[in-house]
Parts: structure tokens; sequence; C-alpha cells
């Protein structure tokens, strides 16, 4: 389905997912995700993987946004889910929970229950890459799909947080594609930072990858802080996190 996220998203969100999971854009992302579904790791080998393009994950009224990085390659490319089956998803989903915007602390696989309330995760790259890492031409050619997705959720949206500097690189001019005002020069990235674009409150933040939180670089309470400052700029409830929660 190359150039398919060029085209009109008739159907709404729901047909927008369906779309990105069929892209074949990027030989590399394509040959690497596939093979990690048919090897898989022996921990999950009695298990079908996805390996596919992961969607977003997220009600279509969404009024925050989450953009990470890329599926794990046995994480989200084995469960179908952004940030499914993985330590990042471990702490992302469980701060969700605790300021209130997730009906469950844990994010095991499709059919596992959770609900998302008015928020939405998703990726500016759709395909796990090797090494965690994208190049910038794949980046590039999967940009059409965010642009697309943020002018679907622009109805209801009303806060972005990304997720580490990669994702705030590609961000940003996907959102200036999608119509925001994006200032010149655009902002860098940091933990913290926040800008606003017309009606829309941008937030950046570390990355929930291992390196990130083994190490206290971002710490749960970090993250629970910009999440629920993200969440009152959405015009969303939030809840205080159990007593004693570090």
């Amino acid at each position: 389905m190359e150039g398919d996220a060029d085209r009109p998203a008739g159907g709404g969100l729901a047909r927008f997912d369906e779309r990105v999971a069929g892209c074949r854009a990027c030989p590399r992302l394509v040959e690497w995700r596939e093979e990690v579904a048919r090897v898989k790791r022996a921990a999950f080998a009695d298990q079908t993987y996805w390996g596919r393009p992961v969607p977003g994950f997220g009600p279509p009224d969404a009024r925050l946004l989450i953009i990470g990085l890329a599926p794990a390659a046995h994480g989200g490319n084995r469960t179908g889910r952004m940030f499914t089956g993985d330590r990042s998803g471990d702490v992302l989903y469980r701060a969700l929970h605790d300021v209130g915007l997730a009906s469950q602390p844990t994010s095991a696989g499709t059919g596992d229950g959770l609900e998302l309330f008015g928020v939405r995760v998703t990726a500016p790259v759709h395909c796990a890459p090797p090494d965690n890492r994208p190049t910038p031409g794949e980046r590039d050619t999967c940009r059409p799909w965010l642009v697309r997705e943020l002018r679907l959720l622009r109805p209801t949206l009303r806060a972005v947080v990304v997720l580490g500097a990669f994702g705030w690189q590609a961000t940003l001019p996907a959102l200036a594609a999608a119509g925001r005002p994006v200032p010149r020069p655009r902002p860098a990235f940091a933990h913290g930072a926040q800008v606003r674009l017309g009606d829309l409150a941008l937030f950046g933040c570390f990355h929930v990858s291992q390196r990130n939180t083994f190490t206290g670089r971002l710490t749960p309470a970090m993250l629970r802080d910009v999440l629920r400052t993200a969440a009152t700029a959405a015009g969303l409830p939030t809840a205080s996190p159990e007593p004693g929660r570090k």
C-alpha cells in the first residue's frame, strides 16, 4: 500500500487504522518485522506474532495524544498494540492508570479489556525497526500516516505528549503539515518542555525506554507529572496515584 497514507481517509479512524496495518512502504522494516514474527523469542514461541505495522490505540475522540518512537520487536510487533507486551509499555500504562486515564495498570494484548479515557497512543514509525532505530528515511516515509492521524483527531485533540527526541523531531513537521502553527525556529526537545500551538498544547517527556527508567533519568513521578499537566491542558479529569507510590 505504498502512497496509501496520502489518500483521503474515508471511514474515519477505524478505517485509517486498517490501512496503517497494511502498509509495506519500507522494505527494510517489512523484512525485519516479518522475520521477528517468524523466528520469535523463545519466551513467546507458542504465540502468533502480529508482524505488521501497529496502528494507534485509543478512542477516536481523544483529547490527548501520546507519541512514542516505534513498536518494539517483541512488544507491539507481537501483540499488535502500541506499547504493549514490553517494559516501556508497563511503565506508560501504569502511569496512565495512576492519573486516571486508563482502566487498568497493565496492557498484555488486544482483548485484555484495557480502555483509555480521552487518550490515544501512537508513533511516528509504525513498524518495529532493527535495534529500535528507524532511519531518517523511514521516519519521513511514515510521516504522512501521522499527519493524517493528526487531521482526523483535530476536532477533539487539545494536547500532545511526545516521548523522546526522535519522536519530537518527527512530530513537529507532521504538526506543521497538519495545519498547526509550529514556530520557527522549531522548539527544541526537553523533558517538561511546553509549547502552545494555537489551541493545541505540546509537551515533551523523556521516553519510557528501559535505558531511561532503569537509570532513573525518567521516574514514574516525572512521567505522571507530565501526563497530569497535559491531561489538564486537554480538559481531561485526572486522579492522584495511590498513597505511597513513587
